[in-house]
């Protein structure tokens, strides 16, 4: 998430439903950036290449790929520009894929700008608060990856960052399931969420983006094993099916590793 583009050039699109920050979007050298009606981006989309992973640190949100090549359920929480939706629907046919995203421009927006295709037998959109869906014990034991990244218009933190938030997310796990959220905001933000997600979970780990600030956090149901000859060799592959830039991120956990010690 970063405020790259100035504030005079935003908004020329909006979808503004009553009640909810308006959705909007700006264009620059064959990007389109989603707004929540200011100047802070909260997406972004490639027009020339719809289905791929645009910014950094949505790409660094697929490390769980490293831990989990087979999911069978995977959610997103805020469903930004859709970027990880519509790669995770498009990339693993074989996975469930619903995303939940309170603001009904978001969705909207989407759907009109962004390229989220319609939802059906595998995918599942829906409009609700993520605080209600990792509440709901139909939806606990039944992800293998829960992806986080919720932020309001101002994007001063994750605007669902209590324990009692953090303990629904992990309850909605599988028993080998991930979790990874992108911190980004104040600095009192790092701290707080970090030791939320401690408490509830059995392994916390995270990669801090080198260009704009977000912290990209994996959280364990139960601790893997961190094999780094093996993750480098998971990494090749994920370079090869996925096109995505999979050893910088066993680098980065290998950094955090010895930064720990």
């Amino acid at each position: 998430m970063t405020p790259s583009i100035p504030p005079a050039r935003y908004g020329a699109t909006a979808f503004a439903y009553p009640g909810h920050p308006p959705a909007t979007v700006t264009e620059e050298r064959g990007v389109r950036y989603l707004h929540l009606g200011t100047p802070w981006v909260q997406g972004a989309m490639r027009l020339a290449k719809p289905d791929a992973i645009e910014l950094d640190y949505v790409q660094m949100m697929m490390m769980w790929t490293l831990f989990t090549p087979q999911p069978r359920h995977i959610v997103q929480l805020g469903l930004g520009s859709a970027a990880l939706t519509k790669f995770c629907y498009h990339r693993f046919p074989g996975a469930r894929v619903s995303a939940v995203e309170l603001n009904p421009n978001v969705i909207a927006i989407c759907a009109a700008q962004f390229a989220l295709p319609d939802n059906d037998a595998r995918l599942d959109v829906r409009e609700m608060n993520a605080l209600d869906f990792v509440l709901d014990g139909a939806n606990h034991a039944s992800v293998d990856v829960l992806q986080v990244d919720l932020y309001d218009e101002q994007a001063r933190g994750p605007v669902l960052d209590t324990p009692a938030f953090y303990q629904g997310c992990f309850d909605c796990l599988a028993e080998d399931g991930v979790m990874v959220t992108n911190v980004f905001g104040d600095i009192a933000n790092y701290d707080k969420n970090l030791q939320a997600m401690g408490l509830v979970f059995d392994a916390v780990v995270w990669v801090p983006e080198v260009n704009d600030e977000n912290i990209v956090v994996l959280a364990f149901k139960n601790a893997p094993a961190l094999d780094f000859s093996v993750l480098y060799e998971r990494a090749g592959a994920i370079k090869s099916r996925l096109n995505l830039p999979a050893k910088s991120w066993v680098n980065g956990l290998k950094g955090w590793m010895l930064d720990q010690q």
